[in-house]
């Protein structure tokens, strides 16, 4: 997990303010499949959104555990959609620059 400062949380914000989700938490919670689409997600495009239809009472928690468990950063939790971010571990697959 990456600490961000406030020019790169700006930066990833403007990114991610057209994505659409890509990953949804449902009825059944954060499941250990949630988690492995949640590091997949990560994988791929660096940046992602999660949205809660359920559980929104409990977003931040499950936010912190659901980082915890992936090595990701949350960026900013904005109503009911979270933004993560994870860095690639290659310099070469990095999508985002700083």
């Amino acid at each position: 997990m990456i600490e961000l400062n406030s020019k790169q949380r700006k930066n990833l914000e403007k990114i991610a303010h057209d994505m659409s989700p890509v990953v949804i938490i449902g009825g059944a919670g954060v499941t250990e499949g949630i988690v492995k689409m949640v590091e997949s997600s990560l994988e791929a495009h660096e940046l992602i959104k999660i949205k809660f239809n359920e559980f929104k009472e409990e977003k931040k928690e499950l936010t912190d555990s659901i980082c915890s468990s992936c090595d990701a950063t949350l960026v900013r939790i904005i109503g009911n959609v979270v933004i993560l971010y994870k860095m690639a571990e290659k310099p070469e697959d990095r999508k985002i620059k700083f």
